[in-house]
């Protein structure tokens, strides 16, 4: 087993299919691919076990069911801290909102 940084691209766009394998590596194509996310502003989860699992795969695999609630946890939190949310997303459930106290500015 080696220690060397593993790296794993996915790429989803909210539809019906499964996020697929994009990009994999480790080592130097590793590190270029976790340098390329980060200019891009790209969401990085680090987890070594994951990134083995989905290492054996192929690129253009999508990932295996027995994943799915896994990997929609990380691409949801991703989503969250980009502002993203699904069409009709209602974070609230349907429930009226608090009332909100309003900032002013004293004179």
């Amino acid at each position: 087993m080696s220690d060397a940084r593993e790296a794993i691209a996915l790429v989803y766009d909210g539809g019906e299919q499964a996020p697929t394998i994009t990009a994999k590596g480790e080592g130097d194509l590793a590190e270029q691919i976790v340098q390329l996310a980060m200019q891009y502003e790209v969401p990085i989860y680090e987890n070594a076990d994951l990134a083995r699992m989905l290492a054996r795969m192929e690129l253009g695999d999508q990932i295996p069911e027995a994943l799915y609630r896994t990997i929609a946890e990380i691409i949801a939190f991703a989503w969250y801290i980009k502002g993203k949310r699904p069409k009709g997303f209602d974070p609230d459930g349907g429930k009226e909102k608090p009332l909100q106290l309003e900032n002013r500015k004293e004179e």
